[in-house]
């Protein structure tokens, strides 16, 4: 029996957690599966999510699309916000709809969110509104250049050390494929039938075939389309990564040569302790171009970690910026209509109030 934050957990909980971070089984009774993974019953494992769930641990279980290739233009955004603006700052970042994660992290850029936008909405209008509403002395947008990694796998049973290393299950030429074919009008009611929290029951996928009008296994057999076609990523549980036991999620950063970023890109995203790896645009007031999202239980095998890697690539131009609030984390609402409307609200009412 290990504790993790509050929550105590016996190896039958650690395995289905790593099970389903990885390995969700797409089929009419999953849980029945896991089940026989972890030699218990169905109910027990629904018993456990739940009480995983009410306890904080498991924040949810549904598809992870990838956002790129279903057509949205996305980007990482680092704002630099006054220390006494920083939660208006963050109200006003978290009212995008666009917006699924934003973070306080320790950097004179202070405030760091992923946000999203539509096909043929302009993401910079966007992110220029939110800059302007937040009242950010700076705002830079970092979006991706190259993808060498993405998928957080917290290992729940402390077997793999940081070293430990794994193929990417998702990569930039999944991505390629995916953005380069054209998303038909079932596949986006799919997405948006699946894209909610999986319920804990015996047959899960019933309610949203019911809702899509189809038959379950004709739902199943469109996400396993979907994702061998590169836009779902994988269908897994999703965790809070303090009440998890992680406790100290760093995103180091580094200045490497553009001679040498693809390699070292590609070696850094074989770790699994790495769940994100991507290259990145420099400005004057940034010079970073790589960025590793690292978890670990605490802080001192994060820094570790990032001096083996330091020593293991030759880089020593590297800065740690650690996750000190969460203000907001979800998995985004596709093909909604609140992104239409807060762009009516703040880009082009304030584009209309300039031109008056």
């Amino acid at each position: 029996m290990t504790t993790t934050g509050s929550t105590k957990m016996d190896a039958i909980d650690q395995c289905l957690l790593n099970e389903m971070q990885d390995r969700f089984p797409l089929v009419r009774e999953p849980f029945r599966e896991l089940a026989a993974r972890a030699e218990t019953t169905e109910s027990d494992v629904i018993d456990r999510l739940a009480a995983m769930r009410a306890s904080g641990v498991l924040r949810q279980v549904s598809p992870i699309f990838d956002t790129k290739a279903l057509g949205y233009a996305t980007s990482l955004v680092a704002m630099r916000v006054p220390e006494d603006r920083l939660d208006a700052a963050a109200e006003v970042v978290n009212a995008h709809p666009g917006v699924s994660h934003n973070y306080r992290r320790t950097h004179e850029f202070n405030m760091w969110f992923t946000i999203a936008v539509p096909s043929g909405s302009d993401l910079k209008a966007h992110v220029d509104a939110i800059g302007r509403l937040a009242g950010a002395e700076s705002t830079r947008m970092l979006p991706t250049l190259r993808l060498f990694k993405i998928g957080v796998t917290l290992d729940m049973t402390g077997e793999r050390d940081m070293g430990h290393r794994s193929a990417p299950q998702y990569t930039h030429e999944q991505r390629e494929v995916a953005a380069s074919n054209t998303l038909s009008a079932r596949d986006i009611e799919v997405v948006r039938a699946v894209q909610g929290d999986l319920a804990l029951e015996p047959d899960p996928f019933a309610a949203p075939a019911r809702a899509f009008g189809i038959d379950p296994d004709a739902l199943l057999d469109a996400l396993g389309d979907l994702k061998e076609r590169g836009y779902l990523r994988r269908f897994a549980a999703i965790l809070r990564h303090r009440k998890a036991g992680f406790g100290a999620n760093g995103m180091a950063v580094w200045r490497v040569s553009e001679d040498r970023i693809a390699a070292v890109g590609q070696a850094m995203a074989g770790y699994t302790a790495i769940s994100h790896c991507y290259q990145r645009p420099v400005y004057a007031d940034w010079k970073y171009n790589l960025f590793t999202m690292i978890h670990a239980r605490k802080k001192g095998e994060c820094e570790d970690f990032v001096a083996e890697l330091s020593r293991e690539h030759a880089l020593d131009d590297v800065a740690v910026l650690y996750s000190t609030t969460e203000y907001k984390k979800i998995r985004l609402a596709y093909f909604t209509p609140e992104f239409d409307n807060w762009e009516r609200q703040h880009v082009h009412a304030n584009g209309a109030a300039d031109a008056s």
